[in-house]
C-alpha cells in the first residue's frame, strides 16, 4: 500500500491544510502509517495531479497563503474501491529494536535494561496521546454510544488497534525487564553462563 490511501482516508474528516494533515498523521495515523511532513507534501501534490484531491488557496494576514485540500469524487471512489480490496499480506514486523534483543546475550545487562526502559517509556507516551485522542473522539459519550451513533467509526477502531499495540509493547517490556532482573549472570559464547 502506498501513502496515498492514508492521505485520502485522512481527508475523509474534511478539508485540511498540509500542516493540519501532518498533525493528523502525527496523532491519529502514526500508530499504523507514519509519514514525514516532506513525504506528505509530495503525496498531496501527486494526488492533486491525479485528480483524487483538489486544492484551493486561502490568503491569510501576516502569514503565507494557505492551501487547503479536499477529496474529489474520484478520490472517494478510489478510496472506497481500495477499502473493499482484499489485503495482500498480513502485517510483518520490521523492528531494529527486536534485532538488538535477538543479539542481547553478552551485552552489558544495564545497557539492555536502558534500551528496554526507553522502549517502554515510548509505548507509555504513545498510549497517553492515544487516550487523549480517544477522549476527544468520544466527546463525553460512552464507547458503545460512539460506536452505535457516530457517522464514522473507522478512526476510533484504528485508534483502538494502536492502543492495544502499545499496551502489548509496554507489557512485553515489563516482562523483559523482569527476565533481566531474574538472570544471575549474562550468557557467554554458545549460551554458557559466565558466572
Amino acid at each position: 500500500m502506498s501513502l496515498k490511501y492514508a492521505v485520502l482516508a485522512a481527508l475523509l474528516e474534511g478539508e485540511a491544510s498540509g500542516y493540519e494533515l501532518s498533525k493528523v498523521f502525527d496523532v491519529s495515523l502514526a500508530n499504523f502509517w507514519p509519514a514525514t511532513p516532506q513525504q506528505l507534501y509530495r503525496e498531496l501534490e501527486r494526488l492533486a495531479g491525479d485528480g483524487l484531491i483538489e486544492a484551493r488557496t486561502v490568503p491569510q494576514e501576516r502569514r503565507p497563503t494557505k492551501r487547503l485540500f479536499r477529496l474529489t469524487a474520484a478520490g472517494r471512489e478510489r478510496l472506497s474501491a481500495f477499502a473493499a480490496e482484499p489485503t495482500r499480506r498480513p502485517t510483518a514486523i520490521r523492528d531494529e529494536f527486536l534485532i538488538k534483543m535477538q543479539a542481547m546475550d553478552g551485552v552489558d545487562p544495564a545497557e539492555v535494561r536502558a534500551l528496554v526502559e526507553e522502549r517502554r517509556a515510548w509505548a507509555l507516551g504513545k498510549l497517553a496521546r492515544y487516550e487523549r485522542v480517544r477522549e476527544r473522539l468520544l466527546d463525553g459519550r460512552s464507547e458503545e454510544q460512539h460506536l452505535r451513533e457516530s457517522d464514522r467509526v473507522g478512526p476510533y477502531l484504528t485508534l483502538l488497534a494502536g492502543i492495544t499495540f502499545e499496551q502489548e509493547n509496554a507489557r512485553w517490556c515489563e516482562r523483559v525487564l523482569a527476565v533481566l532482573r531474574e538472570r544471575r549472570a549474562p550468557a557467554g559464547p554458545a549460551g554458557q553462563a559466565l558466572g
